[in-house]
């Protein structure tokens, strides 16, 4: 598998609080262990969290690792789509411009 490659601030980040990233780090490990779903669920969870707080970020990292989980672009977008008569049909549309900034990068399609 290729070495992720991380966006600039979170690799500052990492460079400069290294222990408090490597505890984030950590964290984000134990809680994916914690229970019973498996790693695609997980990630389109968090994907729709991230898109419901409105962050690019969290979204572009959450698209990535659903799909390297294994979930389809389609299934990216519907699970984005769901959250439409939660969040709003403007914040839903910012995530999947997000998602589709990674899924056209890797070259995959809907």
């Amino acid at each position: 598998m290729a070495e992720t490659k991380y966006p600039s601030w979170y690799t500052h980040l990492k460079d400069q609080h290294g222990k408090f990233m490597k505890a984030l780090e950590d964290l984000g490990e134990a809680i994916r262990q914690e229970g019973p779903l498996p790693a695609k669920t997980s990630q389109l969870i968090q994907l729709a969290a991230a898109a419901a707080i409105r962050s690019e970020g969290a979204v572009h990292s959450h698209t990535r690792r659903a799909l390297e989980a294994g979930a389809t672009p389609a299934e990216i977008y519907h699970a984005l789509i769901l959250l439409t008569s939660t969040i709003g049909f403007p914040t839903v549309s910012a995530a999947l411009s997000w998602a589709a900034q990674v899924i056209g990068s890797q070259g995959k399609s809907s």
